[in-house]
């Protein structure tokens, strides 16, 4: 691989996860930054130990933490992976293809994202999953600052590539730490509706569950994915509720 690339990583509390993450893609970079919101878990010392530069920022969310990682990279080539995902084997090497040369033109590549649950050693093959730009350079985009999304916007007009391969995301560790996790991420969705002036009929806020458990079950195919999809499908739905029920909480508290 001939282009330099930065890796940046965004982590609190990955101890479990963070070794195998960084080490599917230690060897396509000399650059990579962990920046770290406050682990208490041994995360920092961990990064430290497999070769990162480990940068401590305060929580800012989830768009702009990551804006402050690209501000860390060394390199005009980055590459975004969540402390939950690993690169594969097909995956590196179309990296090092699409950096295989030096005047590689300003672009971004996507990247399919593949959700896989507790106990799946490969994925399986109606898993659902995403393609964001992950591959970029810094010339044509930058992470949106959004506190609950994140997703690179690029310049209007830029070439956009896909990669072959995949990242394996395993977001779950327990049902029990997923509910946590959504739980947290509906406070903040919820003041990101707030914020933004949003409103919702009280029928949306009655509908959501059940409307968010279809989404997941049959249109995000955990129905396939057997009793472990059901229960996945089932905290997905009262997250989407959660963030409504809370913004709505809010609402009548400002009425009172």
């Amino acid at each position: 691989m001939s282009a330099s690339l930065s890796i940046f990583i965004i982590t609190k509390n990955e101890f479990d996860r963070l070794e195998r993450t960084i080490a599917a893609v230690r060897d396509l970079s000399d650059d990579i930054v962990v920046i770290d919101s406050g682990s208490s878990d041994g995360t920092i010392e961990l990064a430290q130990s497999l070769g990162a530069r480990v940068i401590y920022n305060p929580w800012p969310g989830y768009g702009a933490q990551k804006r402050f990682g690209e501000d860390q990279c060394r390199h005009a080539w980055m590459l975004n992976i969540d402390a939950d995902e690993v690169v594969t084997h097909e995956l590196k090497e179309a990296i090092r293809s699409a950096l295989s040369t030096d005047n590689q033109a300003p672009c971004a590549f996507k990247t399919d994202i593949i959700e896989m649950f507790p106990g799946e050693i490969h994925p399986h093959p109606w898993a659902f999953r995403i393609s964001p730009v992950r591959l970029y350079h810094r010339d044509i985009g930058r992470y949106n600052t959004s506190p609950v999304h994140d997703r690179v916007d690029i310049l209007p007009g830029t070439t956009v590539h896909h990669l072959a391969g995949m990242i394996e995301h395993r977001s779950v560790r327990s049902l029990g730490d997923e509910l946590i996790k959504l739980n947290a991420y509906s406070d903040s969705q919820a003041d990101d509706i707030d914020e933004k002036g949003r409103t919702f009929s009280a029928l949306r806020l009655i509908l959501e569950f059940p409307l968010a458990f279809l989404k997941a079950y049959v249109t995000r195919r955990h129905c396939v994915r057997g009793l472990y999809g059901f229960m996945t499908a089932m905290n997905y739905a009262f997250f989407r509720y959660l963030r409504l029920a809370k913004y709505w909480e809010r609402r009548l508290g400002r009425r009172a």
